[in-house]
């Protein structure tokens, strides 16, 4: 499956018509509920998630509806309480910087501008206003989202997705439109053994289906939708640490890259070289010196494509990559 499939779930790009689509191939700080979920089961991925009442009963409990505007609170009310689908996915852990995290969050057209330059992704996310973006993956999937709340919670924080967007495609008769609000909450798990920082990620769905749409997805693709949703925001999690140990081992390397994203606002693409460099850097180190780089330092710079890749490219689209 590609990159871009997952990061659609990660994004809150219409949760549901994501899932539909097939594969190419084959915590004190985090909220109290996704504590809880940890210490019950830090397996993380020994199963897919919950749809239990009780799991969507803490899920709306942990919106903050109240401190959200009243207009984005409308609009996300009736997703909440007529949902086709409800799912949590389970807890994610990742050795990731924190701050790249963070940035990953608040600026995804970045992180999809990566792919794009890697060549792993057709997606498009493109922001028409702040904290709004149009998306198109290539496959049948349309859509808006919107981000209409954020909040800081300790070292972690919260985030709240309203998508809007419709699927056209092979495993449906008819098109399919719907909405689904997305909750994700994040914060600092106990460090590696080796001292890195480690992430809990957590997220919760909610998939308001139209019209015939729902009874598709109840009858038909819901298992579809459960199976592929963990699956996806694993892998998303998994890009996110390679990224956040190249930044640590070749923080010269991700800043060039930054440097090349066509799609990125210039002082997204600063900040991103400026966390890439920090990230490699010991506690109370200073920043290391842009641009002052010896061969090797060339050579791995040269190598970081191949490496942030490898994982979602065919032996032959590394091959032609390590052409160039």
């Amino acid at each position: 499956m590609t990159i871009a499939r997952r990061w659609m779930v990660w994004t809150a790009s219409v949760v549901a018509m994501a899932g539909l689509l097939p594969a190419r191939r084959a915590a004190a700080d985090v909220t109290a509920d996704v504590a809880a979920d940890v210490a019950a089961g830090q397996s993380a991925r020994s199963d897919s998630g919950s749809s239990s009442r009780e799991s969507r009963r803490r899920a709306i409990e942990a919106l903050p509806l109240d401190r959200i505007a009243e207009p984005q609170r409308k609009a996300i009310e009736p997703c909440l309480k007529a949902a086709t689908l409800y799912r949590r996915l389970p807890v994610e852990t990742i050795v990731c910087d924190a701050g790249l995290l963070d940035f990953a969050l608040a600026k995804p057209e970045a992180i999809v501008d990566i792919w794009r330059v890697l060549g792993i992704s057709r997606l498009s996310l493109d922001p028409v206003g702040p904290h709004q973006w149009k998306l198109s993956d290539g496959y049948g999937t349309v859509g808006v989202l919107r981000l209409v709340h954020q909040e800081r919670q300790g070292r972690g924080g919260l985030l709240v997705f309203h998508g809007r967007g419709a699927y056209t495609g092979p495993l449906s008769p008819k098109n399919l439109t719907g909405s689904c609000v997305l909750l994700v909450r994040h914060g600092p798990g106990m460090p590696a053994v080796d001292g890195r920082e480690r992430q809990l990620v957590q997220i919760d769905t909610f998939l308001d289906m139209d019209g015939v749409g729902l009874e598709i997805v109840t009858r038909t693709l819901q298992p579809l939708i459960v199976r592929s949703a963990a699956s996806n925001l694993h892998e998303i999690c998994l890009f996110m640490a390679t990224l956040s140990d190249s930044a640590r081992t070749n923080p010269e390397g991700v800043a060039q890259l930054a440097g090349r994203l066509p799609q990125t606002a210039a002082a997204d693409r600063q900040l991103l070289a400026t966390i890439a460099r920090r990230a490699a850097q010991p506690a109370g180190g200073g920043l290391p010196q842009a641009g002052r780089r010896d061969a090797a330092d060339v050579a791995a710079a040269n190598r970081l494509q191949t490496e942030l890749a490898s994982r979602w490219l065919t032996a032959d689209e590394l091959d032609r990559i390590q052409r160039q």
